[in-house]
């Protein structure tokens, strides 16, 4: 569905004015795709996981913000697991792909716990279609240009303690700040990627046999930005299906529902509401779909 000017014009103002704060994709099923974000996870399951994680935000407008994501990690040795995770992220004149290598060493604590160290090196492509922006009324930078095919190396660190009820988990996944357009003060420049750092918890409450609850939450930091929280519940139904909600603090609010078959397969959908959207009489909310096999 195509919408007028004026509208794409306000989205993509409010989207460029985001680009000095959150950078990296947000994810409702981040529980589930935790490698994406912190590579001591590669492994760590005792199985080879390959999963696959696709979402649309404001799904029926043009051009608007999309990601594709893609993970894979296995156990190599006793105390070693490997894995590779892949992001392509599009909004609007934006489009980036990252790739990583994922690295874990795991050292045992005793009967109960273990604790993961990661590392994850790799690369992203990077482009911006400065012209978009002037096709839309946004003023730019006289000194900015088209900022197309941009390849940086990258590197990131994560750390994960594991318990068969609870983790505990923090990452940052990209240490290094390449260039990337930003907006200040009604003007697009050149300006920094801004590092994320993630603090993550979960927590598994037998109820009785066939229920299990399960809390978790993700904290997020970007420099000159506020923090983000993510609060989720899901409650486990005879190892079969998962449903619950999820909370991002002062954004939005999410239904999830997760179908398993056996141990080997899993799906997931969840649906997303903003708390305030530029868009709400034109856009289908956002949807998110995960994909999980565990072989």
């Amino acid at each position: 569905m195509k919408v007028t000017n004026l509208y794409i014009t306000s989205i993509l103002m409010l989207f460029v004015a985001g680009l000095a704060a959150q950078q990296d994709p947000n994810y409702t099923f981040y529980r589930y795709n935790m490698t994406l974000i912190n590579p001591a996870f590669a492994g760590a399951n005792k199985t080879t996981d390959v999963g696959v994680n696709i979402r649309s935000q404001w799904a029926s407008i043009e051009g608007a913000p999309e990601t594709q994501s893609f993970i894979f990690s296995t156990p190599m040795h006793k105390n070693v697991g490997l894995g590779v995770s892949i992001i392509n992220d599009r909004t609007f004149i934006e489009n980036q792909t990252s790739m990583a290598l994922d690295f874990s060493y795991k050292l045992k604590l005793n009967e109960r716990h273990d604790f993961f160290f990661g590392l994850k090196a790799g690369f992203n492509s990077y482009d911006a279609n400065t012209a978009g922006l002037t096709t839309y009324g946004i003023q730019q930078d006289p000194s900015l240009m088209d900022i197309n095919g941009r390849f940086n190396m990258n590197f990131g660190i994560g750390a994960y303690l594991k318990n068969d009820a609870y983790f505990i988990a923090f990452s940052v996944p990209k240490i290094l700040t390449p260039d990337r357009l930003e907006f200040d003060d009604g003007l697009a420049r050149l300006g920094v990627n801004r590092m994320h750092m993630y603090l993550a918890g979960g927590y598994n409450i037998n109820l009785n046999s066939d229920l299990v609850l399960k809390p978790s939450v993700l904290l997020r930091y970007v420099d000159a930005s506020p923090l983000s929280l993510d609060l989720t519940a899901l409650l486990e139904l005879n190892k079969r299906f998962e449903l619950g909600a999820a909370y991002r603090l002062n954004e939005s609010i999410s239904g999830l529902f997760i179908f398993k078959a056996k141990n080997w397969f899993e799906i997931g959908y969840a649906y997303e509401v903003a708390f305030e959207s530029p868009v709400r009489n034109l856009d289908n909310g956002t949807h998110e779909i995960m994909m999980n096999l565990k072989l």
